[in-house]
């Protein structure tokens, strides 16, 4: 039987369960010891001021009634110029899927949202740092390496 999923935008109220996710999803990716711990309060606080604010579209992925992964969008503004589009960019990030969801299509899901999205709202591009694992399922959904981009780590 095919787990039903269902994406949408998320909102305010969702604050909460988006901040225990982002803690999930952190200590899932976290080696070496574990310091001590911030509270998951701090990021519900700051995900409730995001949510309302436009800047930071979010995507969640629900099933069996509950929400089991997100996606975050940052709109990113570009300097205007004379002989261009400013359209913003968008950088994907904060991209989660709870292990027992993962490889059921959660994930494409919820990057073909934030895709519709792009497209709705005349993103110019759409930005992200994948993780090794992550990779694979962004290539899959059209991302590609580019040409031009060079990073400069501040504090290495």
């Amino acid at each position: 039987m095919a787990m039903e999923l269902r994406v949408r935008r998320a909102r305010v109220e969702d604050a909460r369960v988006l901040a225990e996710l982002r803690w999930a999803f952190k200590r899932e990716d976290h080696e070496g010891p574990a310091p001590a711990e911030r509270p998951v309060a701090e990021a519900e606080e700051w995900l409730r001021e995001r949510l309302g604010g436009g800047r930071w579209p979010v995507w969640v992925v629900e099933s069996e009634g509950a929400v089991r992964g997100h996606v975050f969008l940052h709109l990113v503004e570009r300097v205007p110029e004379p002989f261009a589009d400013n359209d913003p960019l968008g950088y994907v990030t904060n991209f989660y899927v709870a292990p027992p969801f993962r490889n059921r299509g959660a994930g494409a899901a919820l990057l073909a949202a934030v895709d519709a999205y792009a497209q709705q709202a005349g993103l110019n591009t759409l930005i992200v740092w994948p993780s090794e694992r992550s990779a694979p399922l962004y290539r899959r959904s059209g991302f590609r390496s580019p040409e031009e981009l060079l990073e400069r780590p501040v504090n290495p």
